[in-house]
């Protein structure tokens, strides 16, 4: 995926609105410094910073973080963004009160050892956020990555995050919309973890990718969930 040809299309690729995912779960994450990697063009990062989070966003497209910037100034909040390659950089140890990773999706090679160092980098009480697209999404013609490696299992996620307890975590199915762009049958991981709280099993949501050229053809509200789709609890 080139990046910078996604972002520099017009408009924003996947909206100005906040993940629903996050903004459900938001008064959760302790008041102080947020990290979010692949952050994108800012819908995340500025949503976060207009509660009066101090954000950092991290993103490989300079073409995205032009846009975050700009955004950003838009909405009138300040946000810090770093261009840089998520192989390379580095999570200082102990400096974040949130870490959220949406649709982060890296091969395993990387993404563990970003993964580990995410749980290095909270704070005590800190507070790690993830939606993702679980394997069985490689079944649907829905979007994502076609790479088995590039996906996510809940059994992975719970290796991957050990030092964290995960009190939400989830693997549904479901037919859902989001950023103008999206509709169909996807699968999805969201759990958010930290020391502090024990396992919860809730009701969750998803969300999937239409391409480019059928854009015009979303039009429903952002978010549905299909009653009885759930696929399996953790």
């Amino acid at each position: 995926m080139n990046w910078d040809e996604r972002y520099s299309e017009p408009g924003f690729a996947y909206g100005t609105a906040p993940n629903d995912f996050l903004v459900s779960i938001v008064d959760k994450i302790p008041t102080g410094k947020i990290l979010s990697l692949a952050e994108g063009e800012g819908r995340n990062a500025v949503f976060l910073a207009s509660l009066g989070y101090e954000v950092t966003g991290v993103d490989g497209s300079e073409v995205a973080l032009r846009k975050a910037k700009k955004f950003a100034a838009e909405r009138g909040v300040s946000i810090t963004m770093i261009h840089a390659d998520l192989s390379q950089f580095q999570i200082e140890p102990e400096q974040w009160n949130g870490i959220i990773a949406i649709y982060c999706h890296l091969p395993s090679a990387i993404r563990i050892p970003l993964h580990q160092a995410a749980v290095r980098g909270l704070k005590s009480g800190g507070v790690f956020v993830l939606e993702a697209f679980s394997k069985e999404q490689l079944t649907y013609d829905t979007g994502g990555p076609k790479s088995l490696d590039m996906l996510m299992s809940l059994d992975e996620l719970t290796q991957e995050l050990a030092g964290l307890e995960i009190i939400h975590a989830v693997n549904i199915e479901a037919e859902a919309w989001e950023w103008l762009r999206c509709k169909g049958l996807c699968v999805a991981i969201k759990g958010r973890s930290r020391f502090t709280v024990n396992l919860a099993r809730e009701p969750a949501s998803k969300y999937c990718f239409l391409p480019a050229a059928n854009r015009s053809s979303c039009s429903m509200p952002k978010l549905t969930l299909t009653p009885g789709k759930v696929k399996a609890w953790c």
